[in-house]
């Protein structure tokens, strides 16, 4: 079925490996900043994802996990702590090397969002995918049409967890809801630093 494929489609593209270092990047040059941030903060999102990747590729291989969208509520179990633990560690690397703060905080609010995910995992399945969609949202304000774009893909990703039956209704508003939130969090956070250095 051809709407099937779509979202299929959506869901790879919209996936937080692919997703989170790209809007780090668009997030990073609109605001004019030195390449060697530019280039850390995708090293930093890069290299996340392609650990948690190979772990969840390692899971299905060895039979634990049925996908590596670990959406059975033991692999969720699983992954998120792996997912903050190394969220945590990228952003404890960068403020030890002085990076700027933009990409800390997006790494704690990042961690954030999947401790949030994770607490409330015996009531609902939070969507990730759909959480840190609407996160890089966030992460690209305050480009209008950046905003625009990544507001259009969070509504495709969520419409691709529903077609696929990866989760209910309810599980992808609590999706945007997390994702919303650790995206305030960050703004807030960012000026929240600028007011104390000014």
């Amino acid at each position: 079925m051809p709407h099937v494929m779509a979202a299929k489609a959506l869901s790879i593209i919209g996936h937080p490996s692919v997703l989170v270092p790209a809007a780090v990047v668009i997030a990073a040059t609109q605001k004019d900043a030195p390449d060697n941030t530019v280039l850390v903060a995708l090293l930093a999102a890069v290299a996340v994802a392609v650990i948690v990747m190979a772990y969840s590729f390692a899971q299905v291989k060895s039979g634990r996990w049925s996908h590596v969208d670990a959406s059975i509520p033991h692999e969720r179990r699983q992954l998120n702590p792996v997912l903050m633990v190394l969220l945590l560690a990228a952003a404890g690397a960068c403020l030890a090397t002085g990076q700027e703060r933009q990409i800390v905080l997006g790494l704690v609010m990042s961690a954030a969002l999947v401790l949030l995910c994770h607490l409330l995992r015996a009531w609902l399945k939070a969507s990730l995918h759909v959480g840190f969609a609407v996160f890089a949202v966030f992460l690209v304000w305050p480009s209008l049409v950046a905003v625009g774009a990544m507001l259009f893909l969070a509504a495709a990703v969520s419409w691709s967890r529903l077609v696929l039956q990866r989760h209910s209704r309810r599980e992808v508003l609590a999706g945007a809801l997390l994702g919303a939130i650790a995206g305030a969090g960050y703004l807030f956070a960012i000026a929240s630093a600028v007011e104390v250095i000014e």
